[in-house]
This record gives structure tokens, sequence and C-alpha cells, in this order.
């Protein structure tokens, strides 16, 4: 039996290495905390929430097994410690007996059993429920083959959870940190039904707790002062402040309305660099940006050669060295750079000259059906963003230039556009990004099943599940990595989705914010920061 224990010292070490700040600051007497947060959150439920902009906020309201430290690294959230069984498959959690629901219960292994049932309950319609899929008979339940009660997981104490899994599973801890496995209170969830995760409902186990919410404005949290760390949190309110528009953002920000921005708009980045370089934050960022191809309809079902040809013909040293100009990545492979265990899988014709490229692309074309005479018309999709616009004229550009391509750009409001992806009707071809779930190849690779709830491609490749199946259960890491990388191979050749850049996260952050701290998971907690006075 492995075990893994966290002492208050080691802990203390470990925030102390991350850049906690000091005891010793003058602080502002309002601890009052205002963050840009981009779209309207979809939800506050954390089983059936996807996007960024819900993430942000569920980190506050939620604490799972797992959590992170500032600069990233994996740290003891509602568990203490854990023991892990010699063969990998059975991981024993150790609860904290002073952490408490925001409503005062305390907080039970038993609320983790029902979370985590809840989370790949097939009522509960959770688009992310495939990533518990490593646990014991979670695929069958999901499936709708077993009862949610089947899922290998059990209270062996108030405080004491045991997690069977099917096989060995590397990222399983930074799985748990994942809303997907965010325990939720069951008395409230029965109340309320659907409408738990509203203001004056939502009782949660994190550093926060629900206080209001105005659609299209904000989302205003305030502490929780059952929470087992309460002592220790200095914000006392956080607004998260919805906005899709990055210029009236940065005018915000520059106000003083906002502490931190969510992004920064491309087209003031020179400005930004040459007033405010001190205040803008840039990080590597586990995360990549891309077109998805809408294989259910023309023109694309069926149409490998069209797929193909659009995707040769991007300049993405372009689009990064020209549009977003602040250190992103050209993207050729699905995989971003620096997961671990793991290399990307990158297509032969990405190290062509792009004549040699173009020249192909054009032919692609022409197979495809398409040219002069019967120029491909499409639309093309995107969430409202300036920056997103940006891109997409970018794209449509060289589409046209280099083609021929007539594409009619679209852009919605972020909830519109989820329903109209998932509906998969009238989407052809349509912004995306990927943000990886924790530090594992698994999490790019997974999204990409034709079981996943996100797979708004429709991509459908059963050689290609079968391999991440293999993965799946293979406890041997270099195997693992094999089949990992064979399945990207095999996806990039079938071109479901069109890689376009690795992400950056880009922010403004105010000198007033202490504890603040980059990292590839771009994951901040509210509780880790203080106000100092100006």
């Amino acid at each position: 039996m492995m075990r893994m224990r966290w002492s208050a010292a080691i802990l203390a070490a470990v925030l102390a290495a991350a850049g906690l700040p000091a005891a010793a600051a003058e602080l502002a007497k309002e601890q009052i905390l205002h963050k840009g947060n981009g779209a309207e959150p979809q939800t506050l439920d954390p089983h059936r929430a996807e996007g960024v902009p819900s993430s942000h906020i569920l980190r506050d309201l939620y604490e799972g097994l797992t959590s992170s430290a500032p600069n990233g690294d994996l740290i003891p959230g509602a568990a203490t410690h854990w023991d892990i069984s010699d063969d990998g498959t059975v991981y024993t959690f150790h609860l904290r007996p002073k952490a408490r629901w925001s409503n005062g219960d305390p907080v039970t292994a038993e609320d983790f059993v029902y979370g985590l049932r809840r989370s790949v309950d097939p009522a509960t319609l959770s688009k992310y429920s495939q990533i518990l899929s490593s646990i014991r008979n979670a695929e069958a339940i999901i499936a709708g083959d077993k009862p949610p009660e089947s899922l290998g997981v059990q209270a062996l104490g108030p405080h004491t959870l045991q997690i069977t899994l099917k096989a060995p599973t590397p990222y399983l801890l930074g799985l748990l940190n994942h809303s997907s496995a965010y325990p939720v209170h069951r008395a409230s969830v029965e109340e309320h039904g659907e409408r738990f995760s509203r203001p004056g409902n939502l009782v949660s186990n994190g550093a926060y707790m629900l206080h209001a919410q105005v659609l299209q404005s904000h989302v205003h949290l305030k502490k929780n002062p059952h929470y087992w760390e309460a002592d220790d949190v200095v914000i006392e309110e956080v607004y998260y402040h919805a906005t899709e528009d990055q210029s009236s953002e940065l005018k915000r920000y520059r106000a003083g309305e906002l502490h931190w921005t969510n992004e920064v708009p491309l087209s003031q980045v020179r400005w930004i660099r040459e007033n405010m370089d001190e205040e803008f934050r840039v990080a590597t960022y586990l995360g990549t940006y891309y077109y998805g191809f809408n294989l259910t309809q023309p023109p694309f079902k069926g149409n490998l050669p069209l797929r193909r040809a659009l995707t040769m013909a991007i300049d993405r040293e372009i689009i990064v060295n020209k549009v977003t100009r602040l250190g992103e990545q050209p993207a050729y492979s699905w995989v971003p750079p620096g997961v671990y265990n793991y290399e990307a899988q990158v297509p032969e014709w990405a190290s062509w000259p792009w004549e040699q490229r173009l020249a192909e692309a054009r032919r692609l074309y022409k197979e495809a059906g398409y040219g002069p005479d019967n120029p491909l018309r499409i639309e093309l999709r995107y969430n409202t963003s300036e920056n997103h616009k940006k891109i997409a004229v970018a794209v449509a550009a060289m589409l046209k230039q280099n083609l021929g391509v007539r594409v009619n750009l679209i852009n919605e409001e972020w909830k519109v556009f989820l329903q109209t992806r998932k509906q998969k009707r009238i989407t052809q071809l349509f912004r995306a990004g990927w943000i990886g779930d924790y530090n594992d190849a698994y999490t790019f690779s997974e999204l990409l099943h034709s079981k996943h709830g996100i797979n708004d491609s429709a991509y459908n490749n059963p050689a290609y599940d079968a391999l991440l199946e293999q993965a799946a259960v293979e406890g041997d890491f270099e195997r693992r990595r094999e089949l990992l990388q064979e399945a990207e191979e095999l996806m990039l050749q079938d071109q479901p989705i069109m890689p376009i850049y690795f992400y950056v996260s880009k922010k403004m952050v105010s000198p007033r914010v202490d504890g603040f701290q980059t990292n590839i998971m771009d994951h901040h907690y509210t509780k880790n920061f203080r106000l100092l006075a100006r």
C-alpha cells in the first residue's frame, strides 16, 4: 500500500514555494475582488457545466478531493491524504473532519459517493460523464446498462472514501479536481431538483457560497463561514463579471472596476506592452484552439479530401505572428506540447514548404469536387468575442485567397453557440477550444471518443475508440503512451478537426491582487488571494 500524506508543515512549505503571500502587508480595508470572466456561465451545476467561464466560478464554490496550489502543483483538497493499493486500482481517501457545507452540515464520504454517482447517471445529462470512465462500472452506467449504485465508489466511514478503478489511472488525482468529481449536497438537490444551483438554493463546500446571479452581468459570491480553512481566507466577496467584449473589459480594468480581466483584445496588445506591461500576465496554457468540422452534414460528411484541403490551406504562422502575437505556437497536432509522457503526432505535410502544402491543398480541393467554377460556400460559426472574430476573419481570408472558398461568418452568444454546436443540424465549420482537465494526453484523446458528450464534430471511428479503450486499461506507461500516440495519428488522418494554435493565457492583473501566479492549467482560487491597500 502506497500512502500519500500531507502534514500541515509540508503543506505550508508547498504553499510557500508556490508563492503564497507573506503575512506582513498592508491590506485593503474592503476585501472585495472583481474578476472579468468572459461569457455568461452556462450553469453552476458542477456535473452539467462545460466551458471555462463556469469552471472559474465552480472552483470557488466547490472543493474536490484534490486541489491545486497557486503554481499549479497538486495538493490535498477535501481529503487530507490518500492511500493507493500496490496494483494502483484502489484509492482510499481520508476526508477532513472539519469540512462543512455552506449551511453548516458536515461534508462526508457519502456526499462524494452521491456526487460521483450523479455525475455518471445518464439522467443527469452530463456532457462530461465520460471523464470518469476509469472508475469501475462507470462506462456501463453511462451507457445505461448498470445502475449508478454499481459505481466503484463506497464510503468506508463518515470520512473515508474508497474509489476502485478498472485499471491503474495515473492521472486520477488530477481528474478528481475537476467539477465532474465534485460532491453535491444531496438534500438540496432532492429538494430543488434542477434549480438546486440557483442563488438561495445552492449549498456548496468550497471557500465561497453563491449570493446572487444577474444574467449577462455578474455572479456574486461571498465567503463561506463554515469552510474548514475560513480563518485563512482573506477575500470576503468576489464578483465574476460576464463580458464578451474584450475592449470593454479592458476599459473597465483601466477604470478600476475590475481587478483582472479574462483576456485582452488582440488589437491592443502592443499598447498594453508599451504602457501596462507589468500588469500583463502571459503564460503557457494547456489547451488547443481549433475549428471543428460537422461530420454529420454536408459538405464535410464523408469528404476527407475537403477537410484536409481546408486544414492545409491555413497559414498558422501568420495567425500566431500577425494576429494573436502573444507567443502561441502553431498547432498541427491535437495534443499540445508539454504534456507529461507524450510526444505529439505531427502530420508529414506540416514540415513541407508553404508552396508544396498549398499545391496539395488545391489538388485535394479539386478532388473534393470544388474549384473556380464551383466554389465551396460554408458558414463558420464562433462565439461572440473580438478575438475570435479576428481569427475567423483571418481564416476566412486565407480560405478565399488560397482555395476560393466563400465563407460566411456567424457569431452567436455563448449559450446559443453551445446549443447550436450540439444540435449539429446547421453547423458546418465551428470554433472550439479544449483546455486540458489534467496534465495527461488522455484528457485530449477522450474528447473525440464517439461517446463523449462534447464530441461536437461527431467523430466516430471504432479503431480510434478501441485504441483509447486499450490505453485506459494499460498498466505499462510506455505501451499506454504508444496507444495514445497511435490514436492521435489515426485521428489526424481522418481530420475531424482543424487545429489552429496552442493557447497561452493572457490577462491583466492589478498589482493590488497579492498571491497571483501563472500556471499551465490557469487555475486560480480566490481563497489564495488578498487585496493590498492602494
